[in-house]
Parts: C-alpha cells; sequence; structure tokens
C-alpha cells in the first residue's frame, strides 16, 4: 500500500522512534478475516471534536455496531463545540441536541477525554496535548471531527492594521464565553454605526447582538463581559453588508424575522429592484424570504427616525477597504469603510447570479466591523508526515464525499486514481467545509457514521485488527508523565462544572453563567 510506504517513523513514534510494544505501521493496516465485534474485541474508535458531528457520529455508530467503544478527545475541558460557543444565547432551542449528546456519553462505551488536544499544541497553558501518531497505534479508527477554528479574510486595506475590525467568530465566540476569546474586548464606544460584512445567519447573530435589548440577555447564558460591555454600547446604526442580492443571501427567514421583531429597533427599505415581481412563481423558501423583506420594506409602523435603533440589507457591495479618519489619516482607528458597488448577471433574481465590480464607490461611516464571509478548518500538523491530504483552497480533509479519507496513487497503467486510508474518516465542517446548521451537520454525520459501518461489514481494511488495541488506556500508558493525568477532564468532571455554570446563573437570575477561563473551569474539579 503506497501511504503505508510513505509513513515516516519519525513522524508516528514517540521521540523519533517506535517504541518496543508497538508495531511498525505495515501491520496497523492488515486485513483481518473477519470484523466482527465481541467483548475480548470491541471497535474502537478514537473521535477528535466534542460538537454535533463528533456526536451523531458516535450516536450512529454506537447504535448500529453492537460493543463499539468511542473515545472523544476534546481540547478544552467542556464539551459541545459550536453548540456552546457559536450558538447565539437567545436561541437556547437549537441547543436542545446537547440532550441527545448526553444520552450519548451516559453510555458505559463512552468515553469524554476533555482538556486534550490531538495534533496540535492546546491553545490554553492548561491543557495537554497528544501527538496524532499515538492514536494510529491504539485505535481501529479515528474520526476528524474538529471543525472550523479560523476564518476567511477579506485581504483588503486596513484589515490588519486598524483597531474596531474584528472578525464574526472571534466577536461570536466572545460573548459566548470561548476561552480563547475571552480578552477580545471589543470597543463599542467609539461611535453609533456598524459594518457587517457578509450575510449569512451569523452575520445577522452578530447584528442582532449590536441592537438586542441589555435586558433581555440578562436571562440568557451571555458571558457576563459580554454583557457587560453591550450594556456600554454606543451603536445604534448597523448595516448588513453583501456583494450580491437578496435572492442570493445566505440568510434563513428565521434570522431576519428575529431582527425585524426586536423591540424599539426598525429596518431600512431595500431597493425594490432587486426584489421579483412575481413572488408566486418563487420555490415556497424563497419565495417566503422575498415575501418578509418586501413587507419590511413597506411597513410604516416604525420607521428609522421614530426607533432608537435600526438596521439595513445593504446589497451590491463590496468591500475595498478600511480608513482612519481623513482628519487623523495617522489614527488608528476605523472610521469609516469603502466598499464598490457591483451589478448581478445574468439576472439579480438568479440564484446563481455573480457579481461584477462597476467602479462606483460607497464609503459607510462605521467605528466597528465585523468580517463575516466564512469559517475555515485547517489541518491538523502532523497530516503533512503521514501523508494525509488537506484541500487548502475549501479548507476540507479530502475525502470522497461520504467521509472516507482519500489520497491520491497511481495504478498499474501510471494513471492517477483516489484512494482511501484504512481507518481514517471525518466528519462535520472539517469534511464539507463550513456550510449548514445542525441538522444537516447531522445528516452529515450520520453519512460518514454509514460510511463506516459499511466498511467494517465489509471487511474493508481498518487500522489494528489483527491485532487487539485499548484506545485511551494504550495511549495514556504510552504518552502522559506522571501527573498529567490529573489534567484530564472526564464526563463527570465535565458535569461537575456544569452543575457550577448553572449555580451561578441562578444567582444572577439566567440560565448560566459559563467559565471564560480554563483554569476555572479547573478549579472546579479541585
Amino acid at each position: 500500500m503506497a501511504f503505508v510506504a510513505r509513513v515516516k517513523p519519525r513522524a508516528i513514534g514517540l521521540r523519533g522512534r517506535w517504541p518496543s510494544q508497538v508495531q511498525a505501521p505495515r501491520r496497523m493496516y492488515s486485513q483481518h478475516p473477519a470484523h466482527h465485534t465481541t467483548p475480548e474485541h470491541p471497535l474502537r474508535v478514537a473521535v477528535i471534536g466534542s460538537g454535533p458531528a463528533g456526536f451523531y457520529t458516535t450516536y450512529k455508530l454506537m447504535a448500529k455496531i453492537q460493543g463499539t467503544k468511542v473515545d472523544m478527545y476534546e481540547s478544552l475541558p467542556v464539551p459541545f463545540g459550536l453548540v456552546r460557543f457559536g450558538v447565539a444565547p437567545d436561541h437556547p432551542e437549537v441547543k436542545n441536541c446537547q440532550e441527545k449528546f448526553e444520552e450519548v456519553a451516559s453510555s458505559p462505551d463512552f468515553n469524554f477525554i476533555g482538556n486534550v488536544s490531538v495534533g496540535t499544541k492546546s491553545d490554553h497553558p492548561d491543557g495537554l496535548t497528544l501527538p496524532l501518531a499515538s492514536l494510529f497505534r491504539h485505535y481501529n479508527a479515528i474520526i476528524f471531527a474538529y471543525g472550523a477554528a479560523q476564518d476567511r479574510k477579506l485581504g483588503i486595506p486596513g484589515e490588519d492594521q486598524l483597531k474596531g475590525v474584528y472578525s464574526a467568530r472571534e466577536f461570536v465566540g466572545w460573548y459566548n464565553g470561548l476561552p480563547e476569546h475571552a480578552n477580545l474586548n471589543p470597543d463599542l464606544t467609539q461611535g453609533d454605526e456598524a459594518v457587517v460584512i457578509g450575510q449569512g445567519n451569523v452575520a445577522l447573530d452578530v447584528a442582532r447582538m449590536l441592537l438586542e435589548d441589555v435586558d433581555v440577555l440578562r436571562k440568557t447564558d451571555i458571558a457576563a463581559h459580554a454583557l457587560e460591555t453591550l450594556s456600554q454600547s454606543r451603536v445604534k446604526r448597523v448595516h448588513v453588508v453583501g456583494r450580491r442580492g437578496p435572492m442570493q443571501a445566505a440568510f434563513t427567514i428565521k434570522e431576519v424575522r428575529e431582527l425585524m421583531k426586536l423591540s424599539d429597533v426598525s429596518f431600512h427599505p431595500v431597493d425594490t429592484s432587486l426584489l421579483p415581481t412575481d413572488l408566486k412563481s418563487l420555490p415556497r423558501a424563497p419565495r417566503r424570504l422575498m415575501e418578509m423583506l418586501a413587507k419590511g420594506t413597506t411597513a410604516t409602523s416604525q420607521s428609522p427616525s421614530e426607533t432608537s435603533k435600526s438596521w439595513s440589507l445593504d446589497f451590491c457591495l463590496t468591500p475595498k477597504a478600511f480608513s482612519p479618519s481623513s482628519s487623523s489619516p495617522e489614527s488608528t482607528q476605523l472610521a469609516s469603510t469603502t466598499f464598490e458597488r457591483t451589478t448581478l448577471s445574468p439576472s439579480p433574481f438568479d440564484p446563481n447570479a455573480y457579481a461584477l465590480p462597476t467602479g462606483e464607490t460607497l464609503t459607510l461611516p462605521s467605528s466597528i466591523a465585523f468580517r463575516s464571509i466564512g469559517y475555515k478548518s485547517t489541518p491538523l500538523p502532523e497530516f503533512s508526515d503521514i501523508n494525509i491530504p488537506f484541500d487548502e483552497r475549501r479548507g476540507i480533509i479530502s475525502n470522497d464525499g461520504h467521509g472516507r479519507v482519500q489520497h491520491e496513487e497511481r495504478t498499474r497503467g501510471a494513471e492517477m486514481s483516489h484512494g482511501s486510508f484504512p481507518g481514517l474518516y471525518c466528519a462535520g465542517w472539517v469534511k464539507t467545509g463550513p456550510t449548514g446548521v445542525i441538522a444537516s451537520t447531522m445528516e452529515n454525520a450520520f453519512a460518514t457514521a454509514d460510511a463506516i459501518i459499511e466498511d467494517w461489514v465489509s471487511r474493508t481494511p481498518f487500522l489494528n485488527v489483527d491485532r487487539k488495541v485499548h484506545g485511551w488506556e494504550g495511549v495514556r500508558s504510552e504518552v502522559l508523565r506522571s501527573g498529567d493525568e490529573k489534567r484530564v477532564v472526564d464526563w463527570q468532571g465535565w458535569r461537575r462544572i456544569d452543575e457550577a455554570e448553572r449555580q451561578r446563573g441562578k444567582e444572577r437570575g439566567s440560565s448560566r453563567e459559563k467559565f471564560t477561563r480554563t483554569g476555572e473551569m479547573l478549579n472546579v474539579l479541585g
């Protein structure tokens, strides 16, 4: 197998060698006469990431292959990924999926390994880091479900130089209590106008947090530091800007409706030339969305002059530069954002229309701006040594669309074809890119689980199937040093943190007050 021949011992072994008790790489991929689980020889799976993709894949896998043992690795002491740190605090109903995840975690065949990063250095000083290579030796399958931890950049002047320019990903993490963004401290007091670049649901979440009544947010699980900052905000006007039109926008009707229903917040009319006149001919979802925008545009109940705050959907604008005040060009504080107007071809009503530049520019005053043009996944550092291909352009692990990690190999006829890495799979955004909602992530994860089940039943090669492996027990004995074990958080440890957060919230009159520092979380455990 070509992949095995290219594996470098220094990449797989600890300290540049293979430990004597660990078998060489070639034996990892040998076939087994019959893949079947028994109490003595269960299917052992490592899941890297504890968000929806990881949990839903685990759920279906454990339900369909009896006796499967799953160890779930999470770099933070707390689980649930974007459900905890990405879902807006005023959307508690979206977090109901945690009940299913709790059900999965209650199984004696499930093991949560929190505060442990795999393959990449921990983002916080209290965490542990394990080499990805150690997992190869102690599992039959590894599922990469670690999501998208970076955001795409605009690449325009002022983006990295001026104060007041933030990524939506960082802002969302900040108000949701993600430890790595606890120190973001966005300054919302420099002016009253904000720009959000991008028109997906995350962009509308950002706009809603800037415009929502702080007293409403007090009852949610929003981070205490965010509540304090938002209570001092001077922002009164929010532009949500996109380079195409309403028929091409990525937001959904739910998010638009919520913004239009905010108390003492009005909606600026959209350019009606971008709205189809024959709405009845549209499919149901876009028809309802266009009807809502049309209704909001013609509504007379609240005009921007009659409310304390307002927002708009600004279409057909592409960002060109962030600028400081013209009266103080040496200032490092954002004062305005310049856009170029676009036109849509072949038609503004074509859902697949693309934007063409017109050369005409527009400058919007903005003391604060957020780019919200998408998240992206990154490869684990060890991928290059183990020859796991990563599509940098799309920000995904190369896979067959069903979750099997793939690589290119040359056939006997010297042609290139795709082959699958035995036992390696991916799920969620690192498989498809950052798209969809939790329901689509569930379908994505189930598809990966189906691929694993199909491969196991059909006796496709997996990792280490010719010998018994011990999962976390094997990894722990091989890698951890004295004292490291105390820093690992299990599910019972998470429940203690969860209980402490709920109690803090009860005292504040909210559903939960999150710990925003990993040290605080670990202090709960003693």
